[in-house]
């Protein structure tokens, strides 16, 4: 099954900036689609194989920092070529 998936990372550490550049760049590096913008990352594909890509990456950034939060959305289709209608 396809789904869209929306995260936000936020370490909560003055260092956070380069915590959200590493999880990103393994996003990037992934089999999966993944569209950035200021505030969230989008990554598109296989419900199944990209929850257990993120499970291993969010636990790799989990590791590497004292504290971090993860808001994450998920939509039950591949939306990454949505465009509004109006």
């Amino acid at each position: 099954m396809k789904a869209s998936i929306e995260l936000t990372m936020s370490p909560l550490q003055s260092d956070y900036e380069q915590h959200i550049i590493n999880f990103i760049k393994r996003l990037r590096d992934s089999e999966f689609t993944v569209l950035e913008n200021p505030l969230a990352t989008q990554i598109y594909g296989e419900f199944a194989s990209m929850m257990s890509f993120l499970t291993q990456e969010m636990q790799r950034s989990m590791e590497e920092t004292n504290a971090v939060l993860f808001y994450m959305k998920v939509v039950k289709t591949d939306r990454h070529d949505y465009e509004p209608f109006f």
